[in-house]
């Protein structure tokens, strides 16, 4: 009889076992499948930031050129309109350090023959000599490029490009403006989730769009980013794409 009672209650208490051990299961699956859905359940939102910015950097190229039939005597004129042009650059506040002069170009002009082909005579020779100018003074720069076109009054052949515009601080605006558009993007996130009743949680992943520097004014944009250097002042625009958790 004690036997037969003990017997039952081993049986009961492996009942008791296998229930529990069954529900502990289903919870925790359950618990399983709550966080897998929560952990797919995410949320895609492109951020982006925008600033104006003024170059602090400026890189002038000109240059002028002779031509004469004799070598030497193309070389000595050449020689006086680069004293010339350096004397000129001097009294527009352009120092010796801000100015790199390149070495002579040398181009034989050949004469042609009575059917219009060229022969191995040389008619002429034609130098050239280009100026670079680098500076921090961007406006100095941007004065000197438009006014030294007066050169030629002095009889020198003298060309002047467009000046190039820098920022030398682009590794710190970057982060910067990475920053920005980060937090635009989680502030957009917050916005849709909302709208939805839900919140959302930690950011799942991140990554950078393209780098655009563009003139003030302009709405160009390229897949592989712009980087003006025609304008003074730029208008700079980071994307981020991120994907944040969503949580109820």
């Amino acid at each position: 009889m004690f036997g037969s009672l003990k017997n039952v209650q081993v049986v009961v208490l492996g009942i008791c076992i296998a229930l529990g051990t069954i529900i502990s299961t289903m919870i925790l699956s359950d618990g399983l499948i709550r966080f897998k859905k929560a952990s797919a359940e995410v949320i895609n939102v492109t951020g982006s930031a925008e600033k104006k910015i003024v170059s602090d950097y400026s890189v002038w190229t000109s240059g002028f050129s002779v031509r004469d039939a004799q070598l030497k005597e193309a070389f000595a004129k050449l020689k006086g309109d680069t004293a010339k042009v350096k004397a000129y650059l001097a009294l527009k506040g352009i120092s010796d350090d801000e100015m790199i002069i390149p070495q002579v170009e040398t181009t034989p002009i050949y004469k042609r023959n009575e059917k219009g082909n060229f022969t191995n005579d040389i008619e002429a020779y034609v130098l050239n000599q280009r100026v670079e100018v680098r500076s921090a003074d961007v406006a100095k720069i941007t004065v000197v490029s438009r006014e030294s076109t007066e050169l030629i009054e002095q009889d020198i052949r003298f060309v002047s490009d467009a000046p190039q515009y820098f920022y030398t601080k682009l590794g710190e605006l970057k982060l910067e403006m990475l920053a920005a558009a980060s937090a635009d993007a989680k502030k957009r996130a917050g916005k849709i989730a909302a709208a939805s009743g839900n919140k959302i949680g930690r950011i799942r992943s991140a990554d950078m769009g393209v780098f655009q520097i563009t003139p003030v004014n302009s709405t160009e944009v390229s897949a592989w980013g712009e980087n003006d250097t025609t304008s003074l002042e730029k208008k700079v625009f980071a994307v981020v794409h991120a994907d944040f958790a969503i949580t109820e």
